[in-house]
């Protein structure tokens, strides 16, 4: 099986469900950003505080910060993982290679889960958190779009890029990932 992952889908595809589950069976280091960074704050790390200042100010966490939590979990662990929500743009993507290519671990597979609009925000809408109304959910499906498609592109010309299906219950979409990964 695929050791280094990178999953990519809209909000609401099941990307953190179907990370979590697959980390969990075999044994991977799951890296969600958002995740990181409220771990690094927790801890109180350089980093943590760091970002802590940033988000406290309301700005996003710079993609260079992101880097160097990434970078801190990777670079002492010698087993397999998966990448959540990182990159989401292409120049993010290309520092994240850099930053693999230097620690030698370069991602085996990206996995993109894939659903019609339709499904994407009826699934969002039925989460009932405060900021999720159809108008803002159009919105973030556009920008997904906007900044992932050429994420998409990029790693389908270095075939990486594997499509998944993410209709259907939680565990017929994990038995269909289970097969993309199979070497």
């Amino acid at each position: 099986m695929k050791q280094r992952l990178l999953f990519l889908g809209p909000p609401g595809a099941g990307k953190g469900t179907q990370a979590q589950r697959l980390a969990s069976r075999e044994g991977l280091l799951h890296l969600s950003t958002g995740d990181l960074l409220r771990a690094e704050v927790q801890a109180g790390t350089p980093l943590g505080q760091e970002a802590e200042a940033v988000m406290a100010q309301g700005e996003l966490v710079s993609d260079a910060l992101v880097l160097a939590i990434v970078r801190s979990r990777l670079e002492h662990h010698g087993g397999g993982w998966l990448l959540d929500g990182f990159p989401r743009n292409l120049p993010q993507a290309e520092a994240l290679e850099h930053l693999l290519t230097s620690l030698n671990q370069q991602i085996e597979q990206v996995i993109l889960l894939e659903l019609d609009d339709a499904v994407l925000i009826q699934r969002l809408l039925a989460r009932g958190r405060a900021d999720d109304n159809a108008e803002v959910i159009a919105n973030r499906l556009n920008v997904y779009r906007e900044q992932t498609a050429p994420l998409i592109a990029h790693y389908e010309s270095q075939g990486l890029l594997r499509r998944l299906d993410g209709v259907g219950s939680i565990e017929a979409i994990e038995e269909r990932l289970g097969s993309l990964l199979v070497d």
